[in-house]
C-alpha cells in the first residue's frame, strides 16, 4: 500500500506493517477495498472529495495512540475526523492515515457537579440527549449532527453563547494524545500552555480525545422557533431585528436569515421557493418570560408562518438540521461584526435578492453578551469585541452549479465585509482560505499560538488543519 509522508512523497506500507498495526488495534483498519471505507470518508461538504490511503474507526484512547505512533514512526501524513462537519475539510487528506472518531460517542454526566465528559467523536445532539436528562446544557452550536471537536477547538457558538460565552469558554479539560503518542490531560491547571492553544487553535497541537464542559440549567422548554414574512418586509423586519437585538436579555439569541423559502409545511405552499426573511429566536430562561419578550416578534406585520413556540431544548438545538444535511455542496463567506448598521442591512438584502441555489442563505448571528466580558487574551479563539456573524451560505446540489454559487458567495461577501471587525469565525473558513485568513480568525494570539506548537508539536506533524507553524 502506498501512503503519503509528511514532505509529500509516498512511501510503502507493508503488509506485515499493516498486520502490525491492527494487532494494536481495537477498532477495525479500513483501505480503499473495504465496503466501510467510503462511508467512512466522506464527509458532511460534497465539495470536499479526497481519499486517504487508510482509516482507522478508533473505539479508544489506546487505539488512537497507537495510530500516532504508527504515523510517527513511518513520517506519515495524519487526519483526524471527529464529526467530518468541517466546511473546508480538515478532517481527510489524500494519501493519509485518517483517524476517524466518529465511533467513540460516550457521554457522562455528572449531575452534582454540573459536568459532562464527551468522547471527541460525538456530534452536539449526543451530548443534549444525556444533559438534558438532568434539564442541563453546556454551549454549543445550531446543527445537532455538528462534531463537538471541530466545533469546540474552533471557539464554537449557539444559543447559549450570550449567557456563558464560547464554546471554549466552557470547557473544564480536555484529554489529549500529543504528536509523539502520549497521553496528557490540558486544563487551566494542567498543561495550561496546551490547554489555552486549543482553545481556538484548533487540533494544531494534539488529537484531543474527550472534553469536560460545564453545565448550566437549561430546558427541559425553551420558547423558541421562527416567524417569516416576504421578502417584500426584509427592511422592516431587519429594523426590528436591530432593535431587539440591542436590548435583548443575555437569555435571548436572534438570528436574521434571508433565503428561498423551503417547502416546509408550516410556510405556504405559494411561498415556496419565494424570497422570504425569518427571524429565529431562541429564549432559554423561564417560557413564562420568555413568551412576552418574543412577543413582539409574533405580532410584527402579516408574517407568512410562525413556528415560534414552546419547545424542548434538544428540539430546538435540531431545527436547523433539514437546511444542512449531509452530501450537498457548501460555500461560506463570513465576518464578524461590531454592530448593524442601515447600509450593512441594505447589502444583505440586495445579495439575499441574487441567490442562486434554493438552499442558500444570508444570515445574521447575534452574539454579544458573556463572551465580550473576557479579555482578547483569555483563550485562543480571541475576538471577543463580536457582537454578531454574518454568513454568506451558499448550498446547493450539482457540481456543474459550482461556480455560479461560489461566485455570488465572494461578490457578496466583497460588499458585506466592509462591515467587519476585522475578524471571522475560523470554523466558518472554506478550503480556498488561505494564512491571512486565518491570521484574519486569530489575529494576535498567533505569536503565542506558534510557541506552544514549538513546544507540543515542533514538527509539525498534525498540519492538516489550519496550521499554525512552530515559531
Amino acid at each position: 500500500m502506498k501512503a503519503t509522508t509528511l514532505e509529500g512523497t509516498e512511501i510503502d506500507l507493508s503488509p506485515d506493517m499493516l498486520a502490525g498495526l491492527k494487532l494494536q488495534l481495537q477498532g477495525p483498519l479500513l483501505t480503499p477495498e473495504d465496503a466501510d471505507y467510503e462511508a467512512s470518508r466522506r464527509l458532511w461538504n460534497a465539495m470536499i472529495d479526497r481519499r486517504p490511503a487508510m482509516v482507522v474507526r478508533c473505539l479508544g484512547v489506546a487505539d488512537v495512540m497507537a495510530c500516532v505512533r504508527f504515523a510517527r514512526e513511518h513520517e506519515l501524513l495524519l487526519c483526524i475526523k471527529g464529526g467530518g462537519h468541517n466546511i473546508a475539510g480538515l478532517a481527510v487528506a489524500d494519501g493519509a492515515l485518517m483517524l476517524d472518531l466518529s465511533l467513540m460517542r460516550g457521554v457522562w454526566v455528572d449531575r452534582e457537579r454540573r459536568v459532562a465528559h464527551a468522547q471527541a467523536g460525538c456530534v452536539l445532539g449526543d451530548v443534549d440527549r444525556e444533559t438534558q436528562v438532568h434539564g442541563l446544557a453546556t454551549v454549543l452550536g445550531f446543527i445537532s449532527t455538528t462534531g463537538i471537536a471541530g466545533l469546540t477547538l474552533g471557539g464554537g457558538f449557539g444559543y447559549l453563547s450570550r449567557r456563558w460565552g464560547y464554546t471554549t469558554d466552557n470547557v473544564l479539560g480536555m484529554d489529549v494524545v500529543t504528536p509523539d503518542g502520549s497521553l496528557v490531560h490540558a486544563s487551566a491547571d494542567k498543561n495550561a500552555d496546551l490547554f489555552w492553544g486549543l482553545c481556538g487553535g484548533g487540533g494544531n497541537f494534539g488529537v484531543v480525545t474527550g472534553f469536560d464542559y460545564q453545565l448550566y440549567p437549561v430546558g427541559p422548554e425553551v420558547v423558541g422557533g421562527l416567524v417569516a414574512w416576504p421578502a417584500s418586509e426584509a427592511p422592516a423586519v431587519l429594523e426590528l431585528y436591530q432593535r431587539l437585538a440591542e436590548q435583548a436579555p443575555p437569555e435571548l439569541t436572534l438570528v436574521a436569515l434571508m433565503r428561498p423559502a423551503p417547502p416546509v409545511p408550516w410556510l405556504p405552499k405559494e411561498y415556496h421557493g419565494q424570497p422570504i426573511v425569518a427571524l429565529l429566536a431562541c429564549y432559554s430562561g423561564d417560557p413564562e418570560e420568555g413568551e412576552l419578550v418574543v412577543a413582539p416578534i409574533k405580532a410584527f406585520g402579516q408574517p407568512i408562518g410562525d413556528v415560534m413556540v414552546r419547545r424542548p431544548y434538544a428540539q430546538m438545538q435540531k431545527l436547523l438540521d433539514a437546511t444542512q444535511p449531509k452530501g450537498r455542496r457548501y460555500y461560506w463567506k463570513s465576518e464578524y461584526l461590531p454592530g448593524i448598521e442601515p447600509a450593512l442591512c441594505d447589502k444583505a438584502i440586495e445579495h439575499a435578492g441574487r441567490i442562486r441555489s434554493p438552499h442558500s442563505v444570508v444570515i445574521l448571528f447575534q452574539l454579544g453578551g458573556a463572551l465580550n466580558r473576557h479579555e482578547d487574551d483569555h483563550s485562543a479563539v480571541g475576538n471577543r469585541d463580536a457582537r454578531y456573524v454574518f454568513n454568506v451560505g451558499g448550498a446547493w446540489e450539482s457540481a456543474a452549479d459550482d461556480a455560479e454559487n461560489i461566485a455570488w458567495a465572494r461578490e457578496a461577501w466583497d460588499d458585506l465585509k466592509a462591515f467587519s471587525t476585522g475578524g471571522t469565525y475560523i470554523n466558518f473558513l472554506t478550503e480556498d482560505e488561505g494564512q491571512e485568513r486565518t491570521e484574519a480568525a486569530l489575529g494576535p494570539a498567533l505569536q503565542r499560538l506558534g510557541e506552544i506548537k514549538r513546544r507540543w508539536d515542533p514538527d509539525n506533524r498534525l498540519r492538516v488543519n489550519r496550521n499554525i507553524a512552530p515559531g
